[in-house]
């Protein structure tokens, strides 16, 4: 790999079919320091805590505390001004190079699920199936589902009227039916790309996206069982409470803003009612569009892309050596820009056939889709700025090697990192691509599976310990209609809760790899 000076542009590599920086500070390939190690590590310190002061004390956006904080770093650190602007541009044009396609990709898929009536689909046929005893069980499978294709926020608003309805119609106990939910949606968010999180994370580390995925799927599992259902049963005894009177059917007069603009555009709703097996036919999440997609066609839809990764990592990871048209089919395929490309054509054409949708409601559902995401692909594109400031400036190199000589876990280290930004500013994101940055240059000495747990333990700490400084704790508590401590005894503890055991799992795989 070839080497570039100090301050200067980085090669970029493409691994996977994302495109990464060359991390030189790893491995043999190194950066001449731009000052003396003490001033190298004041710097990075520095420029940690002015992006937590920025972010927290002056409710400075994180992507302009994030900028400030990269070049401050650059400069405090020895870089001339134009140089440390010209490797914070560097970092952050691959970065978006190699998620930004990929964000804007999944948030229209993850809208025209909403928008079709295909995420409505699959909620109510799962319910619909299940027994009494069965709904915890079902709402973690619901959660994670639904937070496979879609960003956090998106999947709360969505899950919110689920778990009320399911609550008072089933007298199950709503911390039994809201604990899960919201943990298969959080643990996808922190685990398991296409979120912005993973993928910047992947994208930094140079990591193996289709490894990432499968091993992100199957740390979820024990993740989602513990802090899901199992946790649920404590804390339906510690915060028993009703569920509260928030929202009605999803008819008339709903206040679901992604069912009004649905309606908005695509005229009156017909009723189909779908009720529990307790015999109470008054719950229902009403299907409020002339049509919906099918189960089977909303399933296939949430499932393609991640079907299609994870073929092409196994054929990697079975038959490295093969050839041929097939092994070069499989690898366009699963491709992560092909793969979410193809999903989402698949929800503009079955999505939209079978939810009524005409040309102008594809359109429009597209089109709305990008805005929300402005902002996170803003701070993702920052922290791989801030990634490559680190790296030409040598502190990525000193932090390596200090890690490497101290004799602890690499993957501990990269979730105590993680966890302490999270804490500090609220922010999952923020604390991922902080994180990342951090932990490249170390990256570059790590096998592809260990990059890849490298990427999970960053994203098992960036959930650690929701407070009053992160958005997610004052929805859930608004939502649910909790009080400060309630809000504590649940979702701050199945958040910890979803980190540690995250954690643990990781640590564990570590041991084999």
């Amino acid at each position: 790999m070839p080497h570039a000076p100090t301050g200067g542009t980085a090669p970029v590599d493409t691994l996977h079919g994302l495109t990464v920086l060359a991390a030189e500070g790893g491995g043999t390939q190194t950066v001449d320091p731009s000052g003396p190690i003490g001033q190298l590590i004041t710097a990075a310190l520095l420029g940690i805590v002015v992006i937590i002061v920025l972010i927290t004390w002056l409710k400075v956006h994180p992507f302009v505390a994030l900028t400030i904080g990269a070049l401050g770093v650059g400069i405090g650190a020895g870089l001339a001004p134009d140089k440390a602007v010209t490797s914070f541009g560097t970092g952050f044009g691959a970065t978006m190079t190699s998620v930004g396609i990929l964000v804007g990709l999944g948030s229209m898929f993850g809208r025209m699920l909403v928008d079709s009536g295909a995420a409505d689909r699959v909620v109510d046929t799962l319910v619909r199936r299940s027994s009494k005893a069965a709904l915890p069980w079902t709402m973690a499978l619901i959660g994670a589902l639904i937070g496979l294709p879609m960003f956090f926020e998106v999947g709360l608003v969505l899950l919110i009227p689920i778990i009320v309805l399911v609550a008072k119609r089933s007298d199950v106990p709503i911390m039994k039916i809201a604990v899960p939910a919201l943990v298969g949606l959080s643990t996808m968010h922190a685990f398991v790309p296409p979120h912005p999180g993973p993928l910047v994370a992947v994208s930094t580390v140079g990591a193996n996206l289709g490894t990432t995925l499968a091993f992100g799927i199957v740390l979820a599992i024990p993740v989602i069982v513990l802090a899901g259902p199992v946790f649920a049963r404590f804390a339906a005894r510690w915060v028993d409470i009703p569920a509260p009177d928030m929202f009605g059917s999803r008819g008339s007069g709903s206040s679901d803003p992604a069912h009004a603009g649905r309606e908005a555009r695509r005229g009156p709703a017909t009723q189909d009612t779908a009720s529990l097996p307790n015999g109470k036919s008054d719950f229902t999440r009403v299907i409020s569009e002339p049509r919906s997609p099918s189960f089977a066609v909303a399933l296939v839809g949430i499932l393609l892309p991640v079907v299609l990764m994870l073929a092409q990592a196994v054929r990697e990871a079975t038959a490295p050596d093969a050839a041929g048209a097939w092994v070069s089919l499989l690898d366009f395929l699963g491709s992560p820009i092909i793969a979410i490309g193809i999903a989402t054509v698949f929800a503009m054409v079955f999505f939209a056939i079978g939810g009524g949708m005409g040309r102008s409601a594809v359109a429009k559902s597209l089109e709305d889709a990008l805005p929300p995401v402005a902002g996170v692909l803003l701070i993702v594109g920052a922290g791989g700025g801030f990634k490559q400031v680190l790296i030409d400036t040598g502190i990525g190199g000193v932090i390596a090697d200090a890690v490497q000589e101290s004799g602890i876990s690499v993957l501990l280290v990269a979730w105590v990192v993680s966890a302490l930004v999270r804490v500090a500013t609220g922010s999952a994101t923020v604390a991922t691509v902080t994180a990342a940055g951090i932990m490249a240059p170390i990256a570059a000495d790590l096998s592809t599976p260990e990059t890849s747990l490298l990427v999970l333990a960053i994203g098992a700490g960036s959930v650690f310990l929701s407070h009053v400084n992160d958005a997610g704790f004052w929805l859930v508590k608004g939502y649910l209609g909790t009080t400060v401590g309630q809000t504590f005894k649940t979702w701050t503890v199945l958040e910890c809760l979803i980190s540690v055991i995250g954690l643990v799992g990781v640590l564990i795989a570590g041991v084999f790899f």
